[in-house]
């Protein structure tokens, strides 16, 4: 007999509530049970992302598989640190006392996935739940249905069914989901869904984690290595998914006079990567369904930006292959201007100084990540200073998605909250504060009557002066006599 929704999440949190996930030994048995999983089904991993994105098994098993399997791994080797209470000090009011912070799991949480990356930001957020000691309910993207049937496949036979439960569906499954009571949402996709997420959590004051996206900008200056610096940008862009990737470049301000040299490297090595007819290449995925690439077409199109592209545009709907594209100049106010593109197209904007391109990026919303190419330090102290985005990366793309000692997330409209490494551990914890006391020293002073003596002593306190609060508990002429008694 099918169980409903509410059921499920009924015995999940009935599971939660024994105790059963806070162990250190249940945690370290699951995340140990995903670096299993992913290591016996490598292979039927690698033919999901395929028949999902056609993505290139060099890229599954790079962004996807190793990444996943580091995240376990990192998490293995720090729990026990992680789990440890934090010991605090404590301020003399509270004297005698000692504090700690206690790291505890919220409970039974809802990771709703995203389908470019279906196996990483599915399985990636649910280490930090697990570790952090919840039970979880993942929901796969739909637009991702090879790998979401194999996740609900063989997560129920590698994890704990009673504490980890996977969730196939679209939006009826999504909204009943998300009609439930949940300690914890946390959500990768676009701002327009997250949205509606936000509304739900409202409901319950459910605290969420949103992992969204943006236009993340790219600043490149003329001193720089040229080819590698190219070589890095388009990794970042075709090399990640072919542009669909949360932090893909997304638009390169240079100025007038170098984007000529800039372009004519970016063909050069756009070509010797793949090839002269980049859509018969093996190591570009295609688009992810007819909408996406409708939705591409549309911005190539657009009348404000005829004529504005300087490389590839090479379409097929029948294989679902846009190629790699360069527009250059295109207006500010044009549509792949306006909207984060998440594919293969990347326009190019000159301008007379490149200190001119903090306007472009702090006139619009924050993105997800920003990227500087420069050997400048004054340029590089500017742009940490002035560009507010989730993360900053000099003179490389997308790497800092690898670093797990860095939080990942985005501000403002490219999400909030952050996860990787303890980051993802403290997304799904809460911290408990511990004090505690004897009943040694119990000071009169904060029980009435208040007297004029205690209102000397509370000044005292809230100075901060320790001269002030002797003088105040034993009185001037007594403390200047013990002064006297002790030289």
């Amino acid at each position: 007999m099918e169980v409903t929704t509410a059921e499920m999440v009924d015995e999940l949190r009935r599971t939660f509530v024994s105790g059963k996930t806070r162990s250190y030994e249940w945690r370290v048995s699951q995340l140990k049970s995903i670096v299993k999983m992913i290591e016996e089904c490598e292979t039927q991993i690698v033919e999901a992302l395929r028949s999902d994105l056609n993505k290139p098994p060099f890229e599954s098993i790079l962004y996807e598989i190793s990444m996943l399997k580091s995240s376990c791994r990192v998490a293995l080797k720090e729990l026990k640190q992680w789990m440890k209470p934090e010991k605090v000090k404590t301020p003399i009011v509270a004297f005698p006392s000692s504090a700690e912070i206690v790291a505890e799991p919220l409970g039974v949480v809802l990771v709703i996935s995203a389908w470019n990356y279906p196996i990483l930001l599915s399985l990636d957020p649910v280490v930090g739940a697990i570790a952090a000691g919840n039970a979880v309910v993942l929901k796969p993207s739909e637009i991702a249905p090879a790998t979401s049937s194999l996740l609900a496949k063989y997560v129920g036979q590698y994890l704990d069914t009673s504490a980890v439960r996977v969730v196939e569906g679209a939006i009826p499954e999504t909204s009943a989901l998300l009609e439930q009571k949940w300690d914890k949402i946390f959500y990768t996709g676009n701002s327009n869904v997250a949205r509606v997420v936000m509304r739900a959590a409202a409901n319950y004051l459910t605290p969420v984690v949103l992992e969204l996206g943006g236009k993340s900008p790219v600043i490149v200056d003329s001193d720089v290595n040229l080819k590698i610096a190219v070589r890095r940008i388009i990794v970042g862009k075709w090399g990640c998914n072919n542009g669909q990737a949360c932090i893909s470049p997304d638009y390169i301000i240079t100025t007038r006079e170098f984007a000529p040299r800039l372009i004519d490297t970016l063909k050069r090595e756009l070509e010797r990567f793949y090839g002269s007819e980049p859509l018969q290449s093996k190591d570009l995925s295609r688009i992810v369904n007819s909408n996406h690439f409708d939705r591409l077409t549309r911005l190539l199109d657009e009348d404000k930006v005829a004529g504005k592209i300087v490389y590839g545009g090479q379409k097929d709907k029948a294989q679902l292959k846009i190629a790699p594209t360069l527009l250059r100049d295109v207006p500010l106010d044009s549509l792949i201007m306006k909207e984060e593109i998440f594919g293969p197209l990347l326009p190019i904007i000159t301008v007379e100084k490149l200190e001119e391109s903090y306007d472009i990026i702090t006139s619009r919303t924050k993105p997800l990540a920003a990227y500087l190419f420069t050997n400048r330090k004054n340029l590089k102290d500017q742009f940490v200073r002035t560009v507010s985005a989730g993360g900053l990366v000099i003179n490389d793309s997308a790497i800092h998605l690898a670093v797990h000692t860095l939080p990942f997330g985005g501000v403002e409209e490219s999400g909030m909250g952050a996860y990787h490494g303890k980051f993802s551990f403290e997304a799904f914890s809460h911290k408990k504060a511990v004090l505690y006391r004897s009943f040694i020293g119990d000071a009169s002073v904060r029980y009435p009557p208040y007297t004029h003596g205690k209102m000397k002593l509370l000044r005292a306190l809230i100075g901060g002066s320790i001269l002030g609060i002797l003088q105040a508990l034993v009185g001037w002429s007594s403390f200047s006599a013990l002064k006297e008694k002790t030289a």
